[in-house]
């Protein structure tokens, strides 16, 4: 499993708008410019977001995105989900995917369930409270 450009982006303008919550509606401009990303870039990602009512966006003078939820009730794992689509480690589990007809025989498929075990489990118990936490 890589982790595209996007779902690290995506994390990062989560946190972003939580470190700057105090202050409204955030612009994007000032996201990405904060963020060494491209508004472009952002073009992509923030309507994802905001469909999914992870963040929440006006437009016109004063406008931008904010949160819609705590930030307790962000977890990594639906933040990739969202954007990275199926996290699983193989094809043969991915949400959807046909009946794989070696499935009772195969001896790998309980390695690969137990990775994707470990994954889900892992990103699910991280939250944005919990990545904007100072070392």
């Amino acid at each position: 499993m890589m982790i595209s450009t996007k779902g690290r982006y995506a994390l990062r303008v989560m946190i972003d708008l939580a470190e700057h919550q105090e202050e409204g509606y955030i612009p994007m401009k000032d996201v990405a410019a904060r963020q060494g990303i491209s508004l472009k870039y952002l073009e992509k990602i923030l309507p994802v977001l905001a469909k999914n009512h992870f963040i929440v966006g006006i437009q016109g003078k004063g406008g931008g995105y904010r949160l819609t939820k705590r930030l307790e009730e962000y977890r990594v794992g639906d933040i990739l989900r969202l954007t990275e689509g199926d996290l699983a480690p193989v094809a043969c589990l991915v949400c959807g995917a046909p009946d794989c007809g070696r499935a009772a025989h195969c001896r790998t498929r309980p390695l690969w369930d137990g990775l994707n075990q470990v994954i889900t489990e892992y990103l699910d118990n991280i939250t944005i409270a919990d990545l904007m936490k100072k070392e």
